[in-house]
């Protein structure tokens, strides 16, 4: 039940439909959800954790400005998938991925254990087997894509860049369940992936760095022609 609650009140404030400076108070919020007080407050500290609400006696709870929202949280992103800033969040998130794997590449290459090399070259040929056989849109291709991406910024032994996980974690995940990737992948993705896990293992930081930026840069043009096709459709 909190878990629900949570849900839909942060999914509700995500897509607008609360705005900023909307004030709401837990017995309204309770009589809307059919849940128990506890469990309405409990929601609200975690969206007020987030930066989504304030509260204070005598006022109430109040929408905050989206500004001061935890934008790496993967509740967060979660919401912004699912409603009206799917797009804007899409593009946010390739936007960092663009300027920091790179350099997780990178670092990887100089930095990985013997164990980490291994298990990116074999998360990268698992990857291209389940992408020629057409099986880039499956649940069993985006857990491996998620391990592939995980593993790569954990390997750069830097707990900043280690920290990203779970934001890229969530917009990989929310691609495929949202029916946004494709069931081939485009043309070299897939090579790019083992050629980063090869550079990796090589310890050549050059090689690593490069690989992953064409990796990134492709799916990115990717999502901006995504943008570009829904754009036309709606003008249609």
């Amino acid at each position: 039940m909190h878990g629900d609650v949570l849900d839909a009140l942060g999914g509700r404030i995500a897509a607008g439909e609360l705005a900023p400076g909307d004030v709401l108070t837990l017995a309204q919020i309770e009589a809307e959800s059919g849940a128990s007080r506890t469990v309405v407050r409990e929601a609200v500290r975690v969206l007020e954790s987030l930066g989504m609400l304030t509260s204070r006696r005598r006022v109430g709870i109040t929408v905050q400005p989206r500004e001061g929202w935890d934008a790496f949280a993967p509740s967060l992103i979660r919401w912004n998938l699912a409603g009206p800033q799917r797009q804007q969040q899409l593009e946010a998130l390739m936007e960092l991925r663009v300027a920091v794997e790179p350099m997780a590449a990178r670092l990887a290459a100089l930095r990985a254990t013997p164990a980490q090399r291994d298990e990116l070259r074999a998360l990268a040929e698992h990857l291209r087997d389940l992408g020629r056989r057409g099986r880039a849109d499956t649940e069993e291709f985006m857990e491996a894509d998620v391990d592939f991406h995980r593993a790569l910024l954990r390997a750069s032994a830097n707990p900043q860049l280690a920290a990203l996980e779970d934001p890229v974690s969530e917009v990989l995940r929310g691609r495929t369940r949202l029916g946004l990737h494709p069931r081939v992948p485009a043309a070299g993705t897939l090579d790019e992936h083992l050629a980063v896990a090869l550079a990796v293992a090589a310890g050549d930081a050059d090689d690593a760095e490069r690989h992953s930026s064409t990796h990134l840069r492709g799916v990115w043009d990717e999502i901006a022609a995504e943008n570009r096709e829904g754009a036309a459709q709606s003008a249609g």
